[in-house]
């Protein structure tokens, strides 16, 4: 899955730095936990910038409640991923198109589709849970028609796994944990989904 990359979540745009640090400056009033929410949402379907930041942001200020912020990431993400299918099902020419070509990935349409024809609707599971584009993986997955409630389900398994582990670290090490996680979720994300796929592997072998 080489040919698809993230967008990079920050960038050297001036405008995505200063939506950035505002949405960071509402993540410090009583409306944090609806904000963190609306982002995953919207990232699901349009929003530059993913989730993960946000919920690193809310984990290290209240550490007790890291899982209960990851819950409410997953929730929101998943959301964002069906109202992102629902662009690509019904509005793809109009809307799904444009989003796909505001972030430079209209050349990778082909290459999703074919991951599609590989891995049916686990290539939204690793998109879900890796660096890949998950917006590109929801919108398209309404544009191949892709089983609706499979797509949901593995959305939910991927997100959450990928919010919790977040959530998991930070509630084990604290702050510190942080700049590890940034240096390396690449790397990280990459090493789970590859255990994820060898464990299904073993028990389709043992059973």
């Amino acid at each position: 899955m080489s040919g698809v990359e993230e967008v990079d979540p920050v960038g050297k745009s001036g405008l995505i730095r200063r939506l950035y640090d505002w949405i960071m400056a509402w993540l410090q009033t009583s409306y944090g936990v609806w904000v963190l929410f609306l982002v995953a949402v919207a990232e699901s379907s349009f929003f530059p910038i993913p989730p993960d930041v946000f919920l690193m942001a809310l984990c290290i200020s209240l550490p007790k409640r890291a899982f209960r912020y990851a819950a409410i990431c997953a929730a929101g993400s998943v959301l964002g991923g069906a109202i992102g299918y629902g662009l690509g099902l019904g509005f793809m020419e109009t809307v799904g198109s444009r989003i796909i070509a505001l972030y430079g990935l209209t050349d990778k349409y082909e290459v999703v589709q074919q991951l599609y024809h590989q891995y049916d609707v686990w290539a939204v599971g690793a998109a879900g849970f890796t660096p890949l584009p998950y917006k590109l993986f929801t919108i398209t997955a309404g544009a191949f028609h892709i089983n609706f409630a499979t797509f949901l389900l593995v959305s939910l398994v991927s997100r959450s796994a990928r919010f919790f582990l977040v959530a998991a670290l930070i509630h084990r090490f604290g702050a510190p944990i942080r700049i590890f996680i940034e240096k390396y979720f690449n790397i990280l994300s990459i090493l789970f989904l590859v255990l994820l796929i060898g464990g299904f592997a073993l028990i389709k072998v043992l059973l």
